[in-house]
């Protein structure tokens, strides 16, 4: 029984601080605009898929690795 004077309490400062974040999230904008992120994903960029460049800068160096690994073998 004596727990409870601790559990009720402790319960209670829970709720104030859940309701607090809960306004303060409101407050700053938060929950403004909640289907644009999904959206952002689907349609990322206006490219086509055959137009983009890529960007590998290990490739060519693992390429090189590979050829000096098999020369040493030699």
């Amino acid at each position: 029984m004596t727990i409870l004077y601790l559990l009720i309490p402790l319960g209670l400062l829970l709720l104030a601080i859940a309701v607090a974040a809960f306004f303060w999230a409101t407050r700053s904008g938060q929950f403004d605009d909640l289907d644009s992120p999904g959206w952002s994903v689907v349609l990322d960029d206006d490219r086509a898929p055959g137009n983009r460049q890529r960007r590998n800068r290990d490739a060519p160096d693992a390429a090189r690795s590979d050829r000096d690994a098999g020369d040493s073998r030699e």
